[in-house]
């Protein structure tokens, strides 16, 4: 019997890079699934590595439809992940979104992975409008809906990778600080997405009827500020303490960085999200994480080895 193709987009990044080794490296899913990477460029040492680990890797453009129907053909299922970031347009994401959504049911994709996130003007009724990196992947998601594909939708949490030398770094008096705008108690879903993507996405591969139309929480657990900074203190035999920035000082902090103030209003009301409403809507985690039938990554376990914390062991 021949494997069916899962598709993987953004196969070189932190999600798609995480799903394909989770697959290949599963011995009951490398049994029913091959995996298809998808890349723009398919000579790029990035994508040799992905064929070294067994993927068939295909060339494809977000932005060119017929380019993604060829990339899909013949697929069972799709993993598709878009990046807001690469040209900071939630219009552009939105069209690469519907393209892959459009080429999947073209080629009739039995079971789509999409992406997602909650659409932060819609759950906080405006209160919160310009979170535009959620609102566009969220626009997706309800096109996707709307076609009717058989398809599961995948929220990824808040990375464990945004905090290693950026916003847990060390100051000129080498004292590392923690300081984010929201309160000590806030519940930030801690996601380590390079390594446990892959752990959710097999899983409702896996676990199809189960997950189809569902919502399914990437994230280990929900882990306040102050969690944060005392498991950072476990690990390196520190004693720093947690400091909550008020909005404008923490829109300082990205102006320094060179982020325009549209950007920074961005960023200020994707945190207020965490403990205004909450990052899912107040929902928890016990359904998704059950989905996954090996340990996910724990913020401790995350930072051990992290390069930006060197200096931490010293």
């Amino acid at each position: 019997m021949s494997k069916q193709i899962i598709t993987v987009f953004g196969a070189t990044g932190k999600q798609g890079g995480s799903v394909v080794d989770s697959i290949l490296g599963d011995a009951t899913a490398s049994s029913k699934f091959s995996v298809r990477a998808v890349t723009r460029d398919a000579t790029k040492p990035n994508a040799k590595a992905l064929v070294a680990k067994g993927a068939e890797v295909v060339s494809a453009n977000l932005d060119d439809k017929e380019s993604l129907r060829s990339a899909i053909k013949g697929s069972y299922g799709v993993f598709a992940v878009t990046n807001f970031w690469e040209y900071i347009d939630g219009d552009r994401e939105i069209a690469q979104g519907k393209n892959i959504a459009d080429a999947s049911k073209e080629e009739g994709v039995q079971h789509l992975i999409w992406s997602s996130v909650l659409n932060v003007t819609k759950l906080t009724k405006g209160v919160l409008s310009q979170v535009a990196h959620f609102d566009s992947k969220a626009t997706v998601e309800e096109y996707i809906r709307d076609l009717g594909i058989p398809a599961t939708f995948f929220l990824a949490g808040f990375y464990m990778s945004n905090f290693p030398g950026d916003m847990l770094s060390a100051s000129p008096d080498r004292k590392w600080k923690l300081n984010l705008p929201m309160p000590d108690d806030a519940p930030i879903p801690l996601f380590a997405a390079e390594y446990d993507t892959g752990k959710f996405v097999k899983a409702i591969f896996l676990k199809r009827e189960e997950t189809l139309g569902k919502r399914v929480y990437g994230a280990t657990a929900y882990t306040t500020p102050v969690q944060i900074i005392d498991g950072f203190n476990k690990v390196y035999g520190k004693h720093e303490v947690y400091k909550r920035l008020t909005g404008e000082e923490y829109k300082a902090t990205l102006a320094a960085k060179g982020y325009p103030e549209a950007l920074q209003e961005e960023m200020l009301q994707n945190m207020r999200l965490v403990y205004e409403f909450g990052y899912y809507g107040g929902d928890n985690l016990d359904w998704s994480v059950s989905l996954v039938d090996e340990p996910l990554t724990t913020w401790e376990e995350y930072i051990k080895n992290q390069p930006a914390f060197a200096a931490a062991k010293q």
